[in-house]
């Protein structure tokens, strides 16, 4: 910054700067924002000459941000949250809810809530244009603070809570109860350990599903025999009603496949599988975040 006065920050180049944190390389940030990455790199040189200090430095053949460019971040986060909170009061002062709101979800919501939701909205709201995305959580959640989305459908699994960034804000929606499902005609089941010779399906490695399902069979005191791997809990379904494997399943899936033609039975401690929403911090108050987590929280009721 110039000692001899004070330098005007340009916002549009703090939001460059905000984006590259998020989206990790220039190529990306000029992909996400339809920019060439030279004129990104030129939009950032401009704002390093108006803070005065270096702003990036190589990473091998990536760049990374100086710890100056770290406070610039954080002083933009605020900034935009107040824009955020200033964008909401404008829509909350209208008459009639418009615009397009940007929604990420999770397969088995996306199957079972977002119809209801979607219903609810056009009646209620004929003015506000929905766009749903399919997107795993952790990649969704990702994109939010880079606007991408404007509402994230996520999860936890018991004992295996989600990182809760400081950017966002995470609002409970359901608990969906997990189940042991076993091919149809399937005996009783006393323990878990009684499993420990069958073919499983499971979600894939390093997701949060396989973690907390591994470790609920190692709790029980074997390995699971994982055969199969799927994110498409239908997959699930099919294979265990088939009689190929035996899988943990939310309730959610059944309701999108009707009645349940495995065999359910209760986990140890009758797990749940917590589903929440997230969204910038600062959008929450928006009417149209609103509106969706009041109707999201109808169609699970329903």
């Amino acid at each position: 910054m110039n000692v001899a006065g004070v330098a005007v920050l340009d916002l549009h180049r703090l939001r460059l700067l905000r984006e590259l944190k998020h989206r990790g390389t220039l190529a990306a940030v000029a992909a996400a924002l339809s920019y060439s990455p030279s004129a990104i790199s030129q939009q950032l040189s401009l704002l390093e000459s108006e803070v005065g200090v270096p702003l990036l430095e190589p990473a091998g053949r990536r760049v990374r941000l100086t710890t100056q460019a770290e406070i610039l971040v954080a002083h933009t986060e605020y900034l935009l949250e107040r824009l955020e909170m200033a964008e909401a009061d404008i829509a909350g002062s209208l008459a009639e809810l418009r615009g397009t709101l940007r929604v990420a979800s999770f397969q088995t919501a996306m199957l079972t809530l977002i119809p209801a939701t979607l219903t609810l909205l056009r009646a209620e709201h004929p003015r506000l244009r929905v766009e749903v995305t399919q997107a795993e959580p952790d990649r969704a959640l990702l994109a939010l603070p880079a606007r991408d989305h404007d509402l994230v459908l996520t999860e936890e699994y018991p004992g295996h809570p989600a990182p809760r960034a400081a950017e966002l804000e995470q609002e409970e929606l359901l608990d969906d109860p997990m189940r042991l499902a076993l091919p149809p005609g399937e005996g009783e089941v006393r323990d878990l350990s009684e499993l420990a010779g069958r073919a499983w399906i499971m979600e894939p490695a390093g997701t949060p599903a396989r973690r907390w399902a591994v470790a609920l069979c190692r709790d029980a005191g074997f390995e699971p025999d994982v055969r199969y791997e799927s994110t498409d809990l239908l997959v699930h379904l099919r294979l265990v009603e088939q009689g190929h494997a035996v899988a943990m399943v939310p309730d959610l899936a059944w309701v999108s496949s009707g009645r349940p033609t495995a065999e359910l039975r209760e986990l140890p401690g009758a797990p749940v599988r917590r589903i929440l929403t997230a969204c910038r911090k600062g959008s929450g108050r928006h009417p149209a975040i609103r509106a969706c987590r009041s109707a999201l929280s109808r169609a699970g009721r329903s």
